[in-house]
């Protein structure tokens, strides 16, 4: 008899799966740490703040309706987006987080007779999703933990259907400069199409913002992603949304299950997007903690990468054995050895308290005291 391994498509096996972290209370189990309530979670570039309150409201009077099928096509949530952003409601698409949205992308644009051009530093899920759909990835080194855009246009080739800018880019926190992207965007061949993801972007200082989406307003081949889950703090009810000319959204919609997105995570997003005080709460924080981790590093004579969003790359040394050991400290980090940065952890921007409290614990691991 057949196992299931025998039966599979061939190529799935080779997949690199995702590794999450573990829950926070099954890592106390697991470490013997008594009070969970005592770990502090810097890994996954979550809102130190929690959610929006407007969210967690909307999200309770939403709560007595959960018997009910969702939205399918989120045609609430998807105007209030266009009124924001400017865009025609047929030129937005909502998804289980960005990440569906990236799934979607392949599932219209890839296969296995075309190429992808993606950063080594990327975010890694661009390349599973290239992986997935049996595209051949093009990876191109970057340039002071940064995309070498000229370096991206170089290497595409005849088969290249679609290049991934993650800006800010997840782990290294740099993003590129508007004017930068501005002279990549206009200089990509006609038969590549550009995905800008923008998780991190309302996080970003105002000056340093590129407007991506009047690449959208001016009809270009260019998919905008954004999301919920870093600064409205809806990391938990996943949910995103593209961007992109009507006839891509279209196309994408073809391949979009139905009821991809909860009631729920609709309430709290559509509630969000109205929460500006949160959103200034968070970037406060944000700019804050990212001046606090940096004075840290250098008192502890830690090289880091200077950043722009809510996590920061910080050169440890041997990173796995430094992420192992804070978390016998009860700190959890992110190793970056999965994206070629053995050296390095990612740290995520927390509260004062929790940013206090890693650095005490990696001047402990490292045997400074400094901290």
């Amino acid at each position: 008899m057949k196992t299931f391994g025998e039966l599979a498509n061939a190529w799935v096996s080779r997949l690199e799966v995702y590794e999450p972290g573990l829950p926070i209370e099954e890592l106390a189990r697991q470490l013997g740490l008594r009070d969970a309530r005592r770990i502090v979670k810097l890994a996954s570039n979550e809102n130190p703040l929690g959610p929006s309150p407007a969210a967690v409201r909307a999200m309770r009077r939403a709560a007595a309706q959960m018997h009910r099928y969702p939205d399918g096509g989120a045609f609430y949530l998807g105007r209030a987006l266009a009124r924001r952003l400017r865009v025609a409601p047929d030129q937005l698409i909502v998804g289980c987080g960005s990440n569906e949205i990236l799934e979607l992308i392949g599932h219209v644009f890839l296969d296995a007779g075309c190429s992808v051009v993606i950063s080594e530093h990327a975010f890694v899920v661009y390349r599973m999703v290239a992986e997935m759909f049996r595209a051949r990835p093009i990876v191109v080194p970057m340039r002071n933990f940064t995309h070498d855009l000229g370096a991206m246009l170089a290497a595409m080739e005849a088969d290249t259907r679609v290049v991934f800018i993650g800006n800010p880019n997840n782990p290294t926190g740099t993003m590129v400069r508007p004017a930068d992207l501005d002279r990549f965007v206009r200089a990509v061949p006609e038969h590549v199409i550009t995905v800008l993801d923008e998780a991190y972007v309302e996080l970003v200082p105002a000056a340093l913002r590129p407007d991506a989406l009047r690449y959208v307003r001016e009809g270009r081949k260019v998919i905008v992603l954004r999301t919920f889950s870093k600064t409205y703090g809806l990391a938990g009810v996943r949910l995103g949304y593209g961007v992109a000319p009507s006839e891509a959204i279209a196309l994408l919609q073809r391949v979009r299950q139905p009821f991809n997105t909860t009631a729920m995570a609709q309430a709290a997003a559509l509630a969000a997007l109205d929460d500006a005080a949160h959103v200034r709460r968070t970037r406060r924080v944000v700019q804050s903690g990212l001046r606090c981790l940096a004075a840290g590093c250098r008192r502890l004579g830690l090289e880091y990468v200077p950043a722009v969003a809510n996590f920061m790359l910080v050169k440890v040394g041997d990173g796995r054995r430094v992420f192992e050991a804070l978390c016998r400290r009860g700190v959890i980090v992110r190793p970056m050895d999965g994206y070629g940065l053995p050296q390095y952890v990612r740290v995520t921007v927390g509260t004062p308290r929790e940013n206090r409290r890693f650095l005490a614990a990696l001047a402990q691991v490292l045997g400074t005291g400094k901290a």
